[in-house]
């Protein structure tokens, strides 16, 4: 559970979440969340933006109108941009409502890299998370090329699959067998 005594507010701007408080970016850093930019402060992903909103411990002001973002609106800005966005933080929520550290994804369409409990900063992500909507089809050349990728990291590939009702089941993939 994040407690800070600090407020933390974050400026929307040209599709960016900024927060530029130095003592704020840093309890947030020192929590997984946020990518520091040396001239800007420390920059959200859209999903940490969204779940620290959701859970009222962050105030989105929109930088060209000053007008305050609550969650419906910030998502639906999100939106056009990108448009899973809700898929990746039903799951970005759930991973950190069950005590991990979860930073963005790199390459091959990887949604997310997951940290054991107390590991962040310490050791690399054990995890990388590929989030899919149920019934939503996914090539299985895509899966295998995930999975190389995945084990040329030396890490565990898991797939969330998010039903129609949000709710999400984790399968850990090692290997296929045709």
């Amino acid at each position: 559970m994040l407690t800070l005594a600090v407020e933390l507010e974050a400026i929307y701007a040209e599709g960016k979440l900024i927060v530029s408080s130095l003592e704020a970016a840093s309890s947030l850093e020192q929590r997984g969340y946020g990518t520091k930019e040396e001239k800007t402060g420390l920059i959200l992903s859209p999903s940490e933006a969204l779940y620290l909103l959701g859970d009222k411990k962050l105030r989105v002001i929109e930088k060209e109108s000053g007008v305050t973002q609550d969650f419906p609106m910030l998502l639906e800005k999100i939106r056009v941009v990108d448009p899973e966005i809700w898929i990746r933080y039903l799951i970005y929520r759930d991973l950190r409502d069950r005590g991990y550290v979860v930073r963005d994804g790199f390459g091959l369409g990887v949604d997310f890299r997951v940290y054991e409990r107390g590991e962040y900063g310490e050791e690399a992500a054990k995890y990388i998370v590929f989030g899919i909507s149920e019934g939503a089809p996914i090539p299985v050349g895509k899966i295998v090329e995930l999975l190389r990728y995945v084990q040329s990291l030396k890490r565990e590939l898991v797939l969330a699959v998010i039903d129609r009702r949000g709710e999400i089941v984790y399968y850990s993939v090692s290997q296929l067998t045709f």
